[in-house]
């Protein structure tokens, strides 16, 4: 623990030295030695239970939503395959997390008394990530006349009225201590509804994106790389197609940037066959630790100050201002009566910092950063 203590003090130690020798920032970084060396050593209890019922499940967070003798039952259902796959990704990545810090998740399995639960994961208050949050949904119910019309409007063959679905997916959102670590945020969902005659309407969605403070050109490309093999797998049009959808969609218009880098996103899949739409989003889902884990190796000690400490702030801004302003999943839990909004809200970091009519010099690092964000770039050079 001494040994961790002083290497911590080092490291801020090296950040202290670099920061510009003004009176008021030597200040603040002094403060910040004192603040940082007492979070190293703050600690969450883990409650972790993993199951214990099969030994398929003893390596998961928690217990499945699903009974596991209806999951033994039916492994080839789409519903089990789904809630499977969601539970080893969630446990996978929090695992990967874990091994940077010395906090650890806590875990959280809920219920919903209409139908299904979740596990929420979330890690807060770290040396290496401020604020880690990993969440699966299993959810049934039935969906109000209102959202199958809604459903209806966007080519869904469903009947009118009231319908039952089930819903499954896996988010999660990383805000890391160190300006110049990236958030990951990816989100893997399927979607089901049974129409009164019996016959299924099912889709899947998700993406992943990275959102950095500092513009890293190879960062981006190794982030992008990975995301492109995992589609190409598959059908050599995900990417570039997926990469501009998900441009577009992270666009924050009031302010005239998008939220980072990219990735990919695309939502209503139901193409080519439910199997093979599956086998994708699962490999899209186990490139996350591939394409992430490394920059955070990269750059978790990487030295910084006041300066950057402030724009990261600035920046986390701009991502809650997304996420409550127009991402459409945000916007659905939040008006569906019974939802758990300590899960929805998760993403959100434990600081953000708005200054009013900030803008930084254009040929400035953080000015570098802004001209991305303002003009998407092609970084693996496909011209789509």
């Amino acid at each position: 623990m001494v040994f961790k203590l002083v290497k911590s003090w080092s490291r801020l130690y090296v950040n202290y030295e670099a920061v510009k020798t003004t009176t008021q920032k030597l200040r603040y970084i002094g403060a910040g030695i004192l603040t940082t060396s007492v979070v190293v050593y703050s600690t969450y209890p883990a409650n972790v239970h993993a199951a214990k019922s099969d030994s398929t499940f003893k390596s998961f967070m928690a217990e499945p939503i699903t009974n596991p003798d209806l999951l033994k039952k039916n492994r080839k259902d789409m519903k089990t395959k789904m809630e499977l796959m969601i539970m080893k990704i969630q446990a996978d990545f929090v695992k990967s997390l874990e091994s940077f810090d010395d906090v650890k998740f806590k875990v959280d399995r809920w219920e919903r008394k209409e139908g299904g639960g979740g596990i929420t994961c979330v890690l807060q208050d770290g040396t290496v990530f401020e604020k880690a949050g990993v969440n699966i949904s299993v959810v049934t119910g039935n969906l109000p006349p209102s959202a199958v019309q809604q459903m209806r409007a966007r080519g869904k063959k469903m009947d009118e009225g009231s319908l039952p679905f089930f819903a499954a997916g896996v988010s999660a959102v990383i805000h890391p201590r160190n300006p110049m670590v990236p958030t990951i945020h990816f989100n893997y969902r399927y979607f089901e509804v049974k129409n009164k005659d019996g016959s299924i309407q099912w889709w899947f969605g998700g993406g992943t994106d990275l959102t950095p403070y500092y513009l890293n050109e190879n960062d981006a490309v190794h982030f992008h790389k990975t995301l492109q093999k995992a589609c190409d797998a598959h059908d050599p049009s995900y990417y570039p197609n997926f990469k501009k959808w998900c441009d577009d969609y992270f666009h924050i218009p009031h302010r005239g940037e998008r939220r980072g880098v990219g990735g990919i996103f695309f939502d209503d899949l139901d193409t080519p066959s439910q199997q093979e739409a599956f086998n994708f989003v699962e490999s899209c889902a186990e490139a996350v630790i591939p394409s992430y884990i490394p920059l955070v190796e990269k750059h978790k000690d990487d030295g910084y100050g006041y300066k950057e400490r402030q724009w990261q702030l600035l920046r986390r801004g701009r991502y809650v201002e997304f996420n409550l302003i127009y991402d459409r999943g945000t916007k659905f839990g939040l008006y569906t009566p019974g939802a758990r909004y300590e899960s929805i809200l998760m993403s959100l970091p434990l600081t953000a910092r708005w200054e009013y009519m900030h803008e930084p010099e254009p040929e400035s690092d953080e000015g570098r950063l802004m001209k991305v964000l303002r003009n998407p770039k092609d970084w693996l050079g496909i011209g789509k």
